[in-house]
């Protein structure tokens, strides 16, 4: 199911209309860093700014610039192409000096500062979105779905960038979780991707029943739920208890990410995420193959907006939003558009 066919959480609304990211400078994104270097250690943090490139792009190029191996390069989280992104990266700090070598086109490297530990995946608290759709033809409708949005979250789907240009990458990984050979030998980044990708259809097809239900935003008998402030999970035994605190996005259902070290469901919510794994015809056994990279867990069925800004500009409108880790800009963009 591409992201045209999901649906949406505002299909009451019209669709508003308008171009996006006809040129990079429509979406830009910076990260919010979980921490910032301390200015001791033994790597050193770069803050990136690129245009046109992605983030593995920058890797290969400063790994080969610095003489270091890719895997000493760490990375809190991947970026578009498309996009003006800013960044942080870490490489050893004894590659210091090499750093001037470094050049690519797109790509600035806007300040340094030396931390204790290596960058790793999700160290972050979120991304900083400014997003520009052009020649809008409904602002009101615009409005209308962005103020329904704040106030009750955007469904946390997978983007159509998890699953490749060719949209295969989630039918490799379930081959990895079975056990079969792939048509050509993955790399370790590659194997991680498609087996993720996989894990990924999943968690978006049991967030589609749970919109198609209405219950995005109820707490079921069973359910897994999360805590906002903490990311805390628990088990709701009492929905009439914790109903209200859905309500007011202190706690949110959480879906299925399968593997075996997945917090578990009760009863009807867990009776409903085991059909998924009968319908792809696969067992939770199976994830036991991908390693470290399928251990499982939870994610949330729907995200807030921080510091949401609406502002038109001509015909034009200009989106500003914080999304935590892991959450699509273009799941807002697709509500919005509607297309």
């Amino acid at each position: 199911m591409t992201d045209s066919e999901l649906p949406r959480l505002t299909a009451d609304v019209p669709g508003c209309g308008g171009a996006f990211k006809l040129v990079p400078e429509d979406f830009e994104v910076e990260e919010v860093p979980a921490y910032l270097p301390s200015g001791e250690g033994e790597h050193l943090y770069l803050w990136l700014e690129k245009r046109g490139r992605d983030t593995r792009e920058v890797v290969k190029a400063l790994a080969l610039a610095l003489g270091v191996s890719e895997d000493d390069i760490g990375v809190a989280g991947m970026k578009d192409r498309q996009a003006v992104t800013r960044q942080l990266l870490s490489v050893p700090a004894r590659a210091e000096a090499k750093l001037e070598g470094f050049a690519l086109e797109g790509v600035r490297v806007l300040w340094t500062k030396r931390h204790g530990n290596k960058l790793r995946t999700g160290h972050l608290r979120g991304n900083r979105f400014r997003l520009r759709l052009r020649d809008v033809k409904d602002v009101g409708a615009a409005r209308e779905t962005f103020t329904q949005l704040v106030a009750r979250g955007v469904p946390n789907y997978f983007g159509e960038q998890r699953f490749g240009r060719a949209g295969d990458n989630a039918d490799l990984g379930k081959l990895l979780v079975l056990g079969q050979r792939l048509p050509k030998r993955p790399d370790r980044f590659q194997r991680k991707l498609f087996l993720s990708a996989f894990q990924s259809r999943l968690f978006n097809r049991a967030l589609v029943e749970r919109l198609r239900a209405g219950t995005l935003a109820t707490a079921l008998r069973g359910d897994v739920l999360r805590k906002e402030e903490t990311g805390g999970l628990f088990v709701c035994e009492a929905p009439e208890v914790d109903g209200p605190r859905v309500a007011a996005f202190e706690v949110s259902p959480a879906g299925p990410l399968f593997g075996p070290k997945m917090p578990a469901s009760a009863g009807e919510v867990a009776e409903a995420e085991a059909r998924l794994l009968v319908a792809e015809g696969v067992t939770l056994e199976d994830f036991k193959r991908g390693g470290g990279e399928t251990e499982g867990g939870r994610r949330p069925y729907r995200v807030r907006l921080g510091s949401p800004e609406l502002t038109p500009e001509g015909e034009d409108l200009w989106l500003t939003f914080e999304l935590p880790r892991g959450a699509y800009a273009t799941e807002v963009l697709h509500e919005l558009l509607k297309d």
